[in-house]
C-alpha cells in the first residue's frame, strides 16, 4: 500500500457509487472494526469478489477518508483476521474539494472458505447476499470444501438420483435439508452429505428466501 496516489476518475467513482449497494460492492463511511470488515472480505472472497468504497456514505454521498489508518485496519482485517488471508488491492481517487475515496478490491478466493477468526476463536465462513454478509451455511461451506477434492470424477448412484429427481419434479419449489431427507428416505447426515456433493458438481442450487437457506436445482436441469 506504499505510495498509494490518488488518480482521476471521479466519473468512473460516480458511475460506481450509482449503482448502490450491491453483491459485489459495498459502502464504508470508515473503518472502526476490522473484525467486521474480515466478515466483508470473506463474504466476498465466498463469493465472486467485491469491492469496499470508503469515504462513501451508506447514501452513496462522498464524504472522503478521513485517514489512512481506514487502509491499515483493511489489511489487519484481511491478514490478522481471514484465514487464510486475502490479498486486498488498493486505489485512490481524487472526490473533488480535497477529498480522497479509496477502493479496495477483494478478489474471489481461488480455494474456499475464506473464515474469520471470530473473537471466541471460531472460524466462521460468510457469504455475500445483495448487500448483506451473511454466515454461510454448513452445507454451502462443505460443497466448496468437496470442490477442491477428488470429488469432480464421483458417479451419481441412487441416492443423489433420487435428491435429483424430487428437485426436479418439484421445480421451481425450493426445499430445506430435512425435507429433502424425509422425502427421499435419507437419513439426515446422508441427505447432508449428498446436498453438498451435488452443490459441489453444480447440480444443485442453493438459494436464500426470505432469509432462509434453500435448496432447488438449476433450470437447466429441469429440461
Amino acid at each position: 500500500m506504499k505510495d498509494l496516489r490518488p488518480i482521476r476518475g471521479l466519473r468512473h467513482l460516480q458511475e460506481l457509487i450509482d449503482q448502490g449497494e450491491h453483491e459485489h460492492q459495498d459502502f464504508k463511511f470508515l473503518i472502526s472494526d476490522a473484525r467486521k470488515i474480515a466478515r466483508s472480505i470473506s463474504a466476498f472472497a465466498n463469493n465472486d469478489g467485491g469491492r469496499l468504497l470508503v469515504g462513501v456514505k451508506d447514501n452513496g454521498v462522498i464524504a472522503g477518508v478521513r485517514s489512512e489508518e481506514d487502509l491499515y485496519m483493511i489489511e489487519q482485517a484481511a491478514t490478522m483476521y481471514c484465514r487464510p488471508e486475502v490479498e486486498v488491492e488498493f486505489s485512490a481517487i481524487k472526490a473533488g474539494n480535497g477529498m480522497v475515496v479509496y477502493i479496495a478490491q477483494i478478489p474471489r478466493a481461488a480455494k474456499r472458505p475464506i473464515r474469520v477468526l471470530e473473537s471466541d476463536k471460531r472460524l466462521q465462513a460468510y457469504f455475500r447476499v445483495a448487500d448483506e454478509n451473511i454466515v454461510a451455511h454448513p452445507l454451502m461451506v462443505q460443497a466448496w470444501i468437496y470442490r477442491d477434492s477428488n470429488l469432480m470424477s464421483m458417479s451419481i448412484g441412487r441416492e443423489e438420483c433420487a435428491i435429483l429427481d424430487f428437485l426436479r419434479d418439484r421445480h421451481p419449489l425450493t426445499f430445506n435439508e430435512l425435507e429433502i431427507a424425509v422425502e427421499c428416505r435419507l437419513s439426515l447426515t446422508s441427505a447432508r452429505k449428498i446436498i453438498s456433493r451435488l452443490a459441489a458438481m453444480e447440480l444443485i442450487n442453493f438459494v436464500y428466501n426470505n432469509q432462509e437457506f434453500r435448496i432447488t436445482i438449476p433450470l437447466e436441469e429441469c429440461e
